[in-house]
């Protein structure tokens, strides 16, 4: 994971694809992913949403296809005000969401895993507080947290 791709504390989002066009934008700049990435997620979760609703708080792991990615990364923005994403698995139910975490997942057998490890590590809500609480300079703070927590 890069720096260029930890977007925090981001603000004038107004919606969930305004979310994704932005975070998707930022791993298209660093050539992780196709230009055909960002259309391709926002086409995905209209289909297949991705938020999650745990106690206290919301979050969103968007991904697509492996075929719209170059090489393996993940993204990660906070945003200062929540916007509503559709809770995966039910049927137009809003979770609201300042916390993304981007996939761009080459090979596919990778994905599952990635998911289960992201997941069980946004249950716990201290990590997800310190990720919110995180400031725009202080994008190193998150990449050692996701380290020490083995998902980079």
């Amino acid at each position: 994971m890069q720096e260029e791709v930890v977007c925090l504390q981001v603000d004038n989002i107004k919606n969930a694809e305004q979310a994704l066009d932005y975070l998707g934008n930022q791993l298209v700049a660093i050539g992780a992913v196709k230009d055909s990435y960002v259309k391709a997620v926002i086409d995905r979760e209209a289909i297949f949403p991705t938020g999650l609703q745990f106690e206290g708080y919301g979050v969103a792991i968007p991904h697509t296809d492996s075929e719209h990615v170059n090489h393996t990364q993940l993204a990660l923005m906070t945003l200062t005000e929540p916007v509503s994403f559709t809770q995966m698995a039910t049927n137009n139910q809003p979770v609201s969401v300042r916390l993304i975490i981007m996939l761009a997942i080459k090979d596919p057998h990778e994905q599952v895993d990635m998911l289960q490890k992201l997941i069980a590590l946004l249950q716990n809500p201290d990590v997800v507080h310190d990720l919110l609480a995180y400031g725009p300079d202080q994008k190193e703070s998150v990449l050692q947290l996701l380290s020490r927590h083995h998902i980079i």
